[in-house]
């Protein structure tokens, strides 16, 4: 249960999870002192999916723990139809909480007749009955704008930096330079950065590429990694492609060691065994995405949980207590 808060009644309070990642749902309710309430998901042999709410949520703050990972579809199908079920049951609220919230890289037209993808999922949320979205990391910020709806984006940066500072190359002399692997992720590494006590230097990489998981073999380092310890920090990893690369990239321009974190690890296609390259040393994640069982066995994977942040946001949100509080120092940071 959270420290120094008073209980939460389940009187006024509901919180429901759906199939996505329940283990990561238990630890949220977990902090609360609560337990998830009862509903029943269930999908039938043509691939439709049921849901009944198995309690009352008249009048109730309602939580749906949802996020949209592999598989996608069928997890914002999930979704979709807990948000109407608590909908038409009458809950005077009702908060998506997708810590990780898939499509979102598909934000903007990338040519004249492709869709916007993450506007269109965003808009079946809220037209199923959403009347609040938590998440966690929105890959491109601008998307809290898609909702008609207030949407509250956590970081999952600090429980990040704060586990990779345990590491026992953070124990020693070495100097240590936090790298974004593109442009648009400067912001995310300054935030890193500064949550650091060795108060490290920054670099960036610059890429192109030719597609969506394909990468330009071009790479340009900008910044200083010789005789450092450097530390990838990006919001997805997916294939892992782009970020063997970009370490194998570091360790050519002398880096000691090459770490990274990473919020969301969807770990698609050969990611496993992309992760496996001796350029990469050790890979931090949360658990937002639920880790595939030969993932789990990896030692160079170090899974750190999100739930106490999410949980805290929770409380928050139902009592009425500022959001924005629990990342302050991310406007410091920027």
């Amino acid at each position: 249960m959270i420290e120094d808060f008073p209980l939460l009644s389940k009187d006024v309070i509901s919180i429901f999870s759906g199939n996505a990642n329940l283990p990561l749902a238990r630890k949220i309710v977990e902090h609360l002192g609560l337990q998830l309430s009862n509903a029943e998901v269930k999908h039938f042999s043509d691939g439709e999916i049921w849901v009944e709410i198995e309690e009352s949520v008249r009048g109730k703050d309602v939580y749906l723990i949802q996020p949209t990972c592999p598989d996608a579809n069928q997890n914002i199908m999930e979704l979709l139809i807990m948000l109407d079920a608590a909908s038409r049951a009458s809950a005077d609220r009702i908060t998506a909480v997708i810590p990780y919230y898939g499509y979102a890289r598909q934000d903007r037209k990338v040519a004249p007749r492709a869709p916007i993808s993450a506007k269109l999922v965003a808009d079946l949320i809220t037209t199923a009955g959403a009347d609040r979205v938590l998440t966690v990391d929105l890959h491109a910020g601008q998307i809290q704008g898609f909702f008609n709806v207030p949407v509250d984006n956590l970081y999952a940066t600090p429980v990040l930096m704060e586990c990779l500072e345990q590491h026992p190359e953070f124990q020693s002399d070495y100097e240590i330079v936090v790298v974004s692997p593109d442009a648009g992720g400067v912001r995310r590494a300054r935030y890193s950065a500064a949550l650091l006590k060795k108060e490290p230097e920054m670099a960036v990489i610059d890429k192109k590429r030719k597609g969506p998981n394909v990468l330009d073999d071009q790479m340009t380092l900008i910044g200083q990694v010789k005789n450092k310890v450097a530390v990838i920090v990006d919001d997805i990893v997916d294939t892992a492609g782009t970020l063997i690369k970009a370490a194998a990239k570091l360790k050519e321009e002398g880096a000691i060691k090459v770490f990274a974190s990473t919020t969301h690890a969807v770990l698609s296609g050969n990611a496993l065994e992309n992760i496996q390259n001796p350029v990469l040393d050790k890979l931090f994640i949360t658990d937002t995405i639920p880790l595939k069982p030969k993932a789990k066995l990896m030692q160079k994977i170090c899974q750190v949980t999100i739930s106490k942040i999410l949980a805290q946001a929770i409380y928050n949100i139902h009592r009425g207590i500022s959001v924005s509080s629990l990342f302050k120092d991310v406007k410091e940071a920027n």
